[in-house]
């Protein structure tokens, strides 16, 4: 066997075609961008544990509104009281908490007017959190 020279001038160096990895570092790094999903840092998640204050607005419980019909006239109830008009329903609603919210019950009986009324005197009293409850 005859080793020279010449004949390793011949040999083409070996090259790798590196435009086609580029273009497959290019297409998994634009897959891996677009499959994340963002997910909020885990020290940012609020805790699903909270510590019982005495004064905690959560423990208020929501008022009871309820609409019922009685011997062809309205009447609102809200806990042991019974009031006949919107304004009085009103008056009665502004002076009780508001962060709990209310509830509305109205009777089968009653008119949808009255239903009306007393969520009117619900809102013109503050309550953002209205919620109508079906009758029993």
């Amino acid at each position: 066997m005859r080793f020279t020279a010449g004949t390793l001038s011949k040999r083409k160096p070996v090259r790798l075609p590196l435009v086609g990895m580029i273009d497959v570092f290019f297409l998994l790094l634009v897959y891996f961008i677009v499959s994340t999903t963002l997910a909020i840092p885990e020290d940012e998640l609020s805790a699903a544990l909270r510590q019982q204050s005495e004064e905690s607005a959560s423990d208020l419980q929501p008022q009871l509104v309820e609409v019922l019909a009685q011997g062809g006239s309205v009447v609102y109830k809200v806990g042991g009281q019974q009031l006949v008009s919107q304004e009085d329903l009103r008056e009665l609603l502004n002076q009780l908490p508001k962060e709990a919210g209310v509830f509305l019950r109205v009777d089968d009986a009653a008119p949808v007017w009255a239903a009306a009324a007393a969520l009117q005197a619900c809102h013109d009293a503050g309550y953002e959190k209205l919620t109508y409850v079906t009758p029993e």
